[in-house]
């Protein structure tokens, strides 16, 4: 059994030298018990994961495709002033978020201001830390022996495997389904946790940079079913923290208020229903929870499929 756990072990010792060793230097993290390592790459990761998907996403909807991607988007220019070029090659992140909100621009449009933009980060990053305990904490239960989790794929096969795959995904769903919406329907909960979230209530205050800005604790509920997940269903440990790191992408894709028709998924079509109704469309990644409780609003573009 210690053999077998070492192996988990082994594994989070490879990420940590993977990702710390290449953006730290060793004297910084080398001599922290290993739990605080593991701590430690898991916020890196996600600042990593957050600013860059935000800063790719905010980039492409709101400036190479906004005559897609943004309703009734009309562009003004100042006079006098040059219209601005597409950045070629590398850019740092400060650039392309001036390419995004440049001033000679106005848009009557749902774009968020970078006003809202800054915000949204603001709030995420102080709830970061807490958020990266989450799999800090499950990463620690595997090593220990308190999950389900299995390290390869062949200790149970290709088929068993996409069947746990499948029952994690439904328990995270149903989980995080019923988090959602009691942080909505009990009082205080909403009041003093969820609250702040849904000050983003209108299209052009919702961004990809608000998927994480929430109160720590109101993303700790939300985020906790993926490591409840573990301790019920056999679970493969390198796809469980995959799914994990997912699920930050995932939270921009459903804020940038865009309906990608993806069917039966959680868009962002349906998650701004969500932040404008308040009652609507609770779910994660799949619409399946909201249409088995009674919960779902389709996107007026997007016809009922299920009745």
């Amino acid at each position: 059994m210690e053999e077998y756990l070492q192996l988990f072990k082994n594994e989070t010792d490879f990420y940590n030298q993977i990702l710390l060793g290449s953006l730290l230097p060793e004297n910084i993290w080398r001599s922290l018990p290993h739990v605080c390592r593991t701590w430690l790459r898991n916020y890196v990761a996600g600042v990593l994961i957050y600013s860059i998907t935000g800063f790719l996403w905010c980039f492409y909807i709101y400036h190479l495709k906004r005559d897609v991607y943004i309703r009734g988007a009309q562009l003004k220019e100042n006079s006098g002033s040059t219209a601005m070029k597409v950045m070629e090659g590398s850019v740092a992140a400060f650039m392309i978020v001036e390419a995004i909100f440049r001033s000679e621009f106005q848009y009557q449009s749902a774009i968020p201001s970078m006003k809202t933009i800054v915000l949204h980060i603001k709030v995420t990053m102080r709830s970061l830390p807490w958020f990266a305990a989450l799999p800090t904490f499950s990463e620690y239960a595997v090593e220990r022996g308190w999950t389900k989790c299995f390290s390869r794929i062949s200790e149970v096969g290709w088929f068993a495997y996409l069947v746990y795959i499948m029952a994690y995904i439904a328990v995270v769903e149903f989980l995080t389904y019923w988090a959602h919406r009691k942080l909505h329907d009990i009082k205080p909960l909403y009041k003093y946790l969820h609250a702040q979230h849904h000050s983003y209530n209108k299209q052009h205050k919702i961004s990809p940079f608000a998927g994480l800005a929430l109160h720590p604790l109101d993303g700790i509920a939300q985020g906790g079913p993926h490591e409840i997940a573990i301790f019920l269903v056999p679970t493969h440990f390198t796809t469980h923290l995959t799914v994990v790191f997912l699920g930050a992408i995932w939270s921009a894709n459903i804020h940038d208020c865009i309906d990608e028709k993806m069917w039966p998924l959680m868009g962002g079509g349906y998650h701004v229903i969500h932040h404008l109704s308040n009652r609507h469309n609770y779910g994660l990644y799949t619409i399946w929870m909201d249409w088995m409780f009674g919960t779902l609003s389709h996107p007026v573009s997007n016809p009922t499929k299920p009745n």
